[in-house]
């Protein structure tokens, strides 16, 4: 996108067009022009005469008369075509339609004939356009208890309300509110004259009751501090989705604490395949750990303190001590078949993080009482 570009925004107050804004807004040198709910048809006139692209984000989707289906979804969009056709300029325009559009109900009837007048204007126009069916969009900001299932059950589930599933087997197709914009905001910057047809690179299937699981499991966590598999696709989406419906009373949690003359340690983050995440405290002259591993392998950083690492390798005898500082970060791994333990050196309490590579199981520790 070119230098200074003013770009109109209709449904602006709702989901998908809170998230665009945000975005564009990012894009220090866009001027965002915002038309919302109640604005007038005048106000749509005068903000088109000045805008260098339109994304048509307003419609109607649970409206209490179905009259307002036509009203808002239709009828917008042929004021908003009109607009364009006044200022005598090409203003590349994208439509957010829905998959619905592809079905007999009032709401789908209402998107396909915008769509129809999009094509009817370009046609007559030679505008650019760009016409989107979305399916189902979820991500933060979305409203719960309207017209997404994953936005209510994220809601209810955060705030420990009841969900409601009448067919487990219910497939929903799905897009993520970041994947939309990223797609949108691509939109923009490939304006070109005529009518083209696009969608989303990334959607996703599931059905309500593996996504009642899904979310379930996401609160379960906190418990059992195993997390689920966050990092990627579908899981990474419902994640972010999930926390971002916490209440701010909700943001933090605790987590057990065991403690003795030595110091305390904390178990903060359980993976099902990579491992765990604590931390432990040694206080001056203290040691702990004295053992070995068969098979567990460990990570240790000193956040803060002194600390030294003494090794011992349990068939050759052959020794090592490594000197470790918070001052100086240096990850030190304990190695199978070699004891291992770490003394406080310092004057004050040190504090270290400590990864292992699988979940502490006490019916299998793999963790010998042997003294270096």
């Amino acid at each position: 996108m070119s230098n200074q570009q003013s770009i109109l925004v209709t449904g602006a107050g709702g989901f998908i067009g809170k998230n665009l804004l945000v975005r564009l807004g990012e894009q220090y040198e866009i001027n965002v022009l915002s038309f919302v709910r109640g604005d007038s048809d005048e106000k749509l006139s005068e903000m088109v005469a000045i805008a260098d692209a339109i994304v048509h984000l307003a419609g109607e989707n649970r409206p209490k008369e179905v009259a307002n289906f036509a009203l808002v979804n239709t009828e917008l969009t042929r004021t908003l075509c009109a607009a364009i056709r006044a200022t005598g300029r090409n203003i590349p325009l994208i439509l957010a339609s829905s998959t619905q559009a592809e079905h007999d109900n009032p709401y789908g009837k209402s998107k396909l004939a915008a769509e129809r007048l999009v094509e009817d204007f370009v046609v007559q126009t030679a505008n650019s356009a760009v016409i989107y069916r979305f399916p189902g969009v979820f991500g933060k900001w979305c409203k719960p208890n309207y017209n997404s299932v994953v936005a209510t059950f994220c809601h209810n589930i955060a705030h420990g309300l009841s969900i409601q599933i009448n067919d487990a087997s219910v497939v929903l197709q799905l897009a993520y509110i970041d994947d939309v914009v990223d797609e949108l905001l691509s939109a923009l910057g490939r304006a070109k004259p005529g009518l083209y047809r696009s969608e989303v690179n990334q959607t996703y299937s599931i059905t309500l009751g593996q996504l009642s699981e899904q979310i379930h499991a996401f609160q379960n966590c906190r418990t059992s501090l195993i997390s689920e598999r966050v990092g990627k696709g579908l899981t990474r989406a419902l994640y972010s989705t999930y926390i971002s419906y916490l209440p701010p009373e909700q943001f933090a949690y605790d987590l057990p604490q065991h403690g003795d003359d030595r110091g305390i340690f904390v178990e903060m983050l359980k993976t099902p395949d990579c491992g765990q995440f604590s931390f432990f405290t040694v206080r001056p002259g203290i040691t702990r750990g004295s053992h070995y591993h068969h098979s567990k392998t460990e990570k240790f950083l000193v956040l803060s303190g002194l600390a030294r690492m003494r090794f011992r390798h349990i068939i050759t005898g052959e020794t090592s001590d490594i000197t470790v500082s918070s001052d100086k970060p240096q990850v030190v791994d304990s190695i199978p078949g070699w004891v291992h333990d770490i003394t406080n050196i310092g004057n004050s309490e040190a504090i270290i993080m400590l990864w292992a590579n699988e979940i502490f199981d006490r019916q299998r520790p793999d963790c010998i009482p042997c003294e270096v």
